[in-house]
């Protein structure tokens, strides 16, 4: 037997001894963790959970073995559905105004505010957590309170939503790093598209990069939808110059983005169609995955891409928009006590330590314990989203995070303001005054 058969044999050995005790520990943990939880199951309960689908194979395999684990010591069995990013949201809208379907539903930002009195009061997890787990940062607290300050919602994670881009290519156009203005930002981009492979960011609808590269773009130049007392503000010289921006970038961008969901982009930079864009750290976990599989393409994206911050605009702060990740109880269960264990459950160090590490930095945390996560330190390309529930803007922007917030996000106001400048299917003028229209009637 040669050297290196005998390595490759005892290491995946190993692995599967480590595997195996990794399995056995959390097993033990669950169980005693039923035994001492203060969130006790209803008798014979069963639950139903609606998710996003994943972007990550690690990270829904984590989270997988996290449900089996709650199943194996609370008896409670849990059925998992996954559904696009896109897609959540409007079934949620569905059963909570039917009154069934999943007993909890995993969505994305300010989705528990678009029907908060059909959210079961969670403010006992959120108590127990917060004071377990060193408190929950501010935008959690934001997204997971509802008008009168009890928790309708817990905010299980948040995904990055920052700038990938291909270092050699960025070289290629005559930049060593990302421009941290935006003035810079978009000579970058316009070089990109003359010297090197163009950029690209979505105008379709998408939920999450969609929305969040938009917004952030409004807000760098300070423009608004509401102000603080969420009065429409959004026909203002600010919101012109956002949109006098981001049209001009958009003529730097790659053709098709007025047709990209939240998949598209991921698919064009893994393909080499395009040399920068908005994501979470998905596009990294995959090229990871794929080097580790000894695909050489991927081994190649994997060590000449990398992440940056949003670039600072004339508001001279950051304006950055990343993506939460609430989970809800809805009122129509008739299991809310094992709804509440269960994210208790997936939330506890034990669990939730490696639900991090297995995502990749895809998932990052609502709660300040988890700061001294291992992820953060073992990567320096992931390092830097450590920090995105702390440093995000919320869904309402100067104004609340509420229904009507909710509303105007789900509806894709700000969005479709800027898609119709750059598709050329409106003016500026008009594209404003048709959000303008949308924000008055939600905010009515």
């Amino acid at each position: 037997m040669s050297h290196s058969m005998f390595t490759r044999r005892t290491a995946l050995k190993s692995a599967a001894a480590i595997a195996g005790a990794s399995a056995a520990n959390l097993s033990l943990f669950a169980q005693a963790w039923a035994q001492s939880s203060p969130f006790k199951p209803e008798s014979g309960a069963k639950l139903s959970l609606m998710r996003w689908k994943r972007f990550i194979q690690s990270e829904e395999d984590s989270f997988m073995k996290l449900v089996a684990a709650f199943t194996k010591a609370t008896g409670v069995d849990v059925k998992v559905t996954n559904e696009s990013l896109d897609d959540v949201q409007p079934k949620a809208s569905v059963s909570a105004n039917t009154g069934q379907g999943p007993d909890l539903f995993w969505g994305l930002y300010s989705l528990p505010h678009l029907f908060p009195s059909k959210c079961v009061d969670v403010t006992d997890v959120a108590d127990y957590l917060g004071k377990k787990y060193g408190g929950w940062v501010p935008s959690a607290q934001t997204y997971g309170k509802g008008a009168n300050g009890r928790w309708i919602d817990i905010p299980m994670a948040y995904n990055g939503n920052v700038i990938n881009y291909r270092q050699s290519m960025i070289e290629q156009a005559g930049f060593k790093e990302v421009p941290k203005d935006t003035a810079g930002f978009l000579e970058l981009m316009k070089a990109l598209n003359s010297k090197s492979k163009p950029g690209g960011f979505a105008l379709g609808r998408a939920s999450g990069d969609g929305n969040a590269w938009v917004h952030w773009a409004l807000w760098s130049h300070g423009g608004n939808l509401v102000d603080a007392k969420d009065k429409v503000v959004i026909n203002s010289p600010e919101t012109v110059k956002a949109l006098e921006y981001v049209k001009t970038m958009s003529d730097s961008f790659v053709s098709g983005t007025a047709s990209w969901n939240d998949s598209f982009n991921n698919k064009a930079f893994l393909s080499g169609e395009i040399s920068l864009t908005n994501n979470g750290v998905s596009i990294y976990a995959a090229a990871k995955a794929g080097a580790a599989k000894g695909d050489a393409k991927m081994k190649e994206i994997m060590d000449d891409m990398n992440h940056a911050l949003w670039p600072i605009g004339p508001v001279g702060h950051p304006t950055e928009f990343h993506i939460a990740y609430p989970m809800m109880i809805m009122k129509y269960s008739k299991v809310p006590k094992a709804a509440k264990a269960f994210i208790t459950f997936m939330l506890e160090a034990e669990n939730f330590n490696q639900w991090l590490e297995d995502s990749v930095g895809y998932l990052t945390h609502p709660l300040n314990a988890y700061d001294d996560n291992a992820v953060w330190k073992t990567d320096p390309k992931l390092s830097l989203v450590r920090d995105v529930a702390k440093r995000t803007l919320t869904a309402g922007g100067l104004g609340s995070v509420g229904e009507k917030a909710a509303s105007a996000l789900a509806d894709f106001v700000v969005l479709d303001m800027f898609a119709t400048v750059c598709t050329g299917r409106a003016s500026i003028k008009e594209a404003i005054s048709v959000a303008e229209r949308q924000a008055r009637r939600i905010y009515r």
